[in-house]
């Protein structure tokens, strides 16, 4: 029986990992690139051929590039790539990643908490699946960000991997 299919797409939080390793029940399509942004993402978008994928599910991470630049208007573009992603992949459960709880001094929580808040309406508006990590991260005593306070280490990523499983496992109960 042939795997199904499930894209993880966005920046280098999803590019740094091993989720072939995490999801061995899918076939895992990695399309994160280090350094992406929202904007830079859906530019890409026309590249990623439909007739070569056909995904059961999409993780997209995105917007963290933007908000370490203090550009805090990427929703409508973060809109546009959810409409892309469901027009293109219409079988597809999409999930959208929130934002980390990043550790950078400049960056207040409160401003990512209000993006989150943004992110997580704009997927009741487009029929997605918000997966708060930030909640899921924000209060662990475990050390969960490498030096930087923005990429991941090995206990984030188990966290993650596993919450995304337990969504999964609510999103295709009924199918």
């Amino acid at each position: 029986m042939e795997k199904e299919q499930f894209i993880f797409i966005g920046d280098s939080l999803v590019a740094d990992f091993d989720w072939q390793k995490r999801m061995p029940f899918f076939d895992v399509v990695n399309l994160g690139v280090p350094g992406e942004t929202a904007k830079g993402l859906l530019h890409r978008l026309d590249s990623v051929p439909s007739n070569r994928y056909n995904p059961r599910v999409i993780l997209l991470t995105i917007g963290t590039n933007n908000a370490l630049s203090e550009d805090f208007s990427f929703i409508p573009t973060l809109h546009k790539i959810i409409i892309h992603l469901s027009n293109t992949f219409t079988e597809a459960e999409i999930i959208v990643n929130s934002l980390f709880p990043i550790q950078v001094g400049y960056l207040s929580k409160d401003s990512i908490t209000r993006i989150n808040g943004e992110i997580e309406e704009l997927t009741r508006k487009t029929g997605s699946c918000f997966l708060n990590m930030f909640d899921r991260l924000k209060d662990s005593k475990a050390k969960l960000f490498q030096e930087d306070g923005v990429h991941l280490t090995g206990k984030a990523y188990d966290l993650w991997a596993r919450s995304i499983m337990e969504t999964l496992a609510f999103l295709l109960e009924d199918d």
